[in-house]
């Protein structure tokens, strides 16, 4: 039966490896997935184990209704009284609790009583005694390793250590990446959607909407971007230099300490293809009027 088993699983494990799997997903296909055979295996086996296991019980429920008429019929014999013993589970509750069985109650009465209430001299039952002195224990080398010694950091030291860790690991990873560069000079608009969709995912989750609406029509604190008026320029350099250092004297932060150059260039490209939207309930205009005619900018914006 041994060597059977042993075959059954040693079959079942070389299909699986040598098997290449039709999908990588086993409920795209069950019947054909390499697996099949070991899950098929394993579920017989956790059967067979509840079987086992639900017949034990019975046995074991055969034997104690044995025992327990055997031990009857010898109290019988004996002219004594039958007592069902406790069972190991019983005992160790009443262990742990440190109960008195109701017919040994009189050894701990007290002379207390009212109302024909007696009260007994019950104790804490020793798990309770255990835990409170592990307390004791605890507290007492917790001041030791924490406060006296220092072994340890306290929660605010190890918050501190895990932050300058962090920002260590950041410090290396950007010296190990090579520095993305942005030539302005060169920088002109450029329609791809790749890269006009992640200049949307930034403005979105800079919040860059709460000021300037997430279609771009401005609110009482930003400008419209959508229009033909720009309050510091309207070219793609002039965009770009606007986001990188900001315009701290009217509450926008310079975001080229927080985003990637790429970003803030590819955040240039997004705005600059909001041009002539013409979003509802937009701001009016602001600033000079920047005409682009016949340059590349303008020829590819038209074309959106």
């Amino acid at each position: 039966m041994r060597n059977a088993v042993l075959t059954v699983f040693t079959s079942v494990a070389a299909t699986a490896v040598h098997a290449q799997p039709t999908s990588d997903n086993f409920w795209a296909d069950p019947i054909n997935h390499p697996l099949m055979p070991l899950y098929v295996v394993g579920a017989l086996m956790v059967v067979v184990v509840i079987l086992i296991l639900m017949v034990a019980r019975q046995v074991f429920k055969v034997l104690r209704v044995l025992t327990e008429q055997l031990a009857r019929e010898k109290a019988a014999k004996a002219g004594v009284p039958y007592v069902a013993p406790k069972s190991i589970l019983a005992k160790w509750w009443d262990k742990v609790n440190a109960s008195v069985p109701v017919e040994k109650e009189r050894d701990i009465e007290l002379d207390h009583e009212y109302d024909g209430i007696r009260e007994l001299d019950n104790h804490l039952p020793p798990w309770w005694k255990a835990l409170f002195y592990g307390t004791i224990a605890w507290s007492i080398v917790y001041l030791l390793v924490f406060h006296v010694y220092d072994l340890l950091p306290l929660s605010e030291e190890e918050y501190q250590n895990e932050v300058a860790r962090a920002e260590e690991q950041r410090r290396v990873f950007e010296v190990t990446q090579p520095a993305a560069v942005v030539d302005l000079d060169a920088l002109d608009f450029n329609n791809d959607p790749a890269l006009i969709e992640n200049g949307k995912k930034v403005f979105t989750n800079n919040n860059c909407g709460s000021c300037h609406r997430p279609d771009g029509g401005g609110n009482a604190i930003g400008p419209n971007l959508t229009d033909e008026y720009w309050l510091h320029g309207g070219s793609a350099k002039e965009i770009f230099t606007t986001i990188r250092d900001g315009v701290l004297d009217k509450g926008m932060p310079a975001w080229g300490r927080s985003i990637k150059p790429t970003d803030m260039r590819d955040v240039t490209y997004f705005i600059m293809s909001l041009q002539g939207t013409n979003p509802p309930d937009a701001k009016a205009p602001q600033g000079e009027r920047v005409q682009k005619t016949g340059d590349k900018a303008a020829e590819e914006r038209a074309s959106l």
